[in-house]
């Protein structure tokens, strides 16, 4: 699956703190979407009841029956939920890109970019190669 996310978009708010409660397979395809966007860990309550917090890492809503896997909080192993078995999202984890646009990426990795090339300039000049 393709990279969706527009990195030119204006700053969006955080979806921390939100619960998505999905009445419809689209719904649920919508709210997993937003949630493996997320950059902190969701909890998802199962149907059977069960909570389940982590950090989703892959999705295949293309799949026959739809599945979504985590890195969960309690365990090591990663874990395959189906969609079929979400009732809710909730965005319990820190959305740790908060208020840090793309912009200020960008501008950070040019900045560094810069003084590394300084740096060997500097280091050429030494050796008498510039």
């Amino acid at each position: 699956m393709t990279d969706t996310k527009n990195h030119n978009a204006g700053e969006a708010s955080s979806l921390e703190g939100q619960v998505f409660t999905p009445g419809s397979a689209a719904e649920i395809v919508e709210a997993i979407e937003l949630a493996f966007d997320y950059r902190g860990d969701v909890t998802l309550k199962l149907r059977c009841g069960e909570s389940v917090a982590g950090y989703i890492f892959n999705r295949q809503s293309a799949d026959t029956d739809p599945y979504l896997e985590l890195f969960p909080r309690d365990r090591e192993d990663p874990r395959r939920i189906l969609y079929r078995d979400i009732v809710a999202i909730a965005f319990t984890g820190e959305d740790t890109a908060n208020g840090k646009s793309w912009e200020a990426w960008v501008s950070k990795k040019e900045s560094e970019r810069r003084a590394e090339a300084e740096k060997i300039e500097t280091i050429a000049r030494t050796k008498g190669y510039l």
